[in-house]
């Protein structure tokens, strides 16, 4: 059967396929085999510049040569490897194969071939090359989407900053807030997870089988081989701010410690803090779709749309359902990432190879989640009469503030007082009235209390709102 986006297995190459354009050309196995090759071709030319006899430094045009092959790759080049495992049945070896082969006719490059790969082993190759793509999958496509997020929240925060909401503590009419001072609670906790997806370190390492440059001492003893595996790993790759024409660099950080395989613990990190961003977005979007079923926010329609096969008049929160279900998917496989990935018994095993190859997974879904939930954002509308009706009806909450001031001036029971008076009644507005008027307070505090209504009974919501 063909492959299409019908008989696609993941719905992310299927049903949501074009939503994810962005992140396939880096977390697809094409983009690994990609970032293969940029490893392979950036410790080569390191090592023409290392000052070795037997490999002179390569000449200006064998080095844009060789750069071309990296910004050219294609799908087609990508194929010509998976062709070549197809004899070695090993990928990382059909790589180094296909790039000794674009060697052929360049006699400069063909008689320094043998220094493709030179004392590697796989996951020299294959731990920079995930670095590569989680580092251009987050700093290029999740934190955007992210941003995205952020920012919608953000204009919506300060749109909304006074507009008063009845509060929901335990499900239960509580002490207003402003819509825009609950939005700006999201924006803090989300700038802050955001924060912390940005600043992981990703981490690579290239010191031979084991970790300890046993293969590189052997055959040049006198080689700082630890010095020189740092300045390909943390030198800026080709592009990056501070690169030197040329000489790319991979633009990591470099892990001095490791077994055969770098240890993952940063990806843990990585996934967690990611991880840790999309629940807080769960959180959001199970509010807010709590407040449509209010009728605090409607939803902008769309002409054709359908929101029930039997029901004609649904408008229903789909973006926020498809957001929180994403959200849930991303997180059971980022989760079981950062618990497995730091893993591995002895100096290697290969349990967490195939677990790596859904890195792209993981972070497709909640890319996708992030989408629905920019979706769903923007088609809010504020209804103010339903928020304003709500406060309206809800004079109990005021219980709060006038024991809080028959506390200022010694009234004794106070709080007991206002329990008596308001726990699980319906109290008016000419109750609470009756009550603040027999207080034994000053007439200014009196006049104060008389003058608050729950929609005026805000603190400094506004003030926090428009501070985000």
């Amino acid at each position: 059967m063909e492959l299409t986006s019908l008989t696609a297995v993941s719905p992310l190459d299927g049903r949501y396929a074009a939503k994810l354009s962005a992140l396939r050309p880096i977390m697809s196995e094409l983009g690994y085999m990609q970032r293969r090759v940029q490893v392979e071709l950036a410790w080569f030319v390191a090592l023409s510049d290392a000052g070795l006899a037997e490999f002179k430094p390569l000449s200006a045009e064998a080095r844009a040569y060789l750069g071309s092959l990296l910004s050219d790759f294609s799908p087609a080049d990508g194929q010509a490897i998976k062709d070549i495992e197809k004899t070695t049945n090993h990928d990382v070896k059909a790589v180094e194969y296909w790039i000794k082969s674009k060697f052929e006719g360049r006699p400069e490059l063909q008689a320094a071939s043998e220094f493709v790969h030179f004392a590697c082993t796989s996951e020299d190759i294959n731990n920079t090359s995930h670095a590569l793509q989680l580092k251009a999958g987050r700093d290029q496509v999740l934190l955007p989407q992210l941003d995205a997020v952020i920012d919608k929240l953000r204009t919506l925060a300060h749109t909304h900053a006074a507009v008063p909401m009845l509060s929901r503590t335990h499900g239960q009419t509580a002490s207003p807030t402003t819509v825009g001072k609950e939005l700006a609670n999201v924006v803090a906790r989300l700038a802050k997870a955001r924060a912390q997806i940005a600043s992981v370190q990703l981490l690579a390492k290239m010191n031979g089988a084991v970790g300890n440059y046993n293969a590189h001492l052997s055959a040049w003893p006198d080689v700082d081989w630890e010095a020189f595996s740092r300045r390909v790993i943390e030198a800026p790759a080709a592009g990056e701010p501070g690169a030197v024409p040329g000489r790319p660099g991979l633009g990591l950080t470099f892990q001095p410690y490791s077994i055969q395989i770098e240890p993952h613990d940063y990806m843990a990190e990585l996934f967690d803090a990611v991880a840790r961003a999309n629940t807080i977005c769960i959180d959001l979007a199970r509010d807010v779709w709590g407040y449509i079923s209010l009728g605090y926010f409607k939803q902008k329609t769309k002409a054709g749309e359908i929101g029930s096969s039997t029901m004609p008049h649904k408008v229903n929160p789909i973006d926020f359902e498809n957001a929180e279900g994403n959200y849930g998917l991303a997180n059971a496989l980022l989760r079981h990432l950062s618990e497995k990935l730091p893993i591995s018994r002895w100096q290697r095993d290969l349990t967490d190879s195939t677990v790596l190859r859904n890195m792209g997974v993981a972070l497709g879904y909640a890319v996708l989640a992030h989408q629905s939930l920019l979706t769903g954002l923007n088609k809010l509308e504020l209804n103010e009469a339903a928020l304003a009706a709500d406060l309206d009806s809800s004079w109990e909450v005021l219980a709060e503030p006038i024991q809080t001031v028959m506390r200022r001036y010694g009234v004794a029971g106070a709080y007991e007082k206002l329990k008596e008076a308001t726990r699980g009644q319906a109290v008016t507005r000419e109750a609470l009235h009756g009550l603040i008027a027999g207080l034994d307070i000053p007439q200014a505090e009196k006049d104060r209390l008389l003058a608050l209504t729950p929609g005026s009974y805000v603190g400094k919501a506004a003030e926090l709102a428009k501070r985000v």
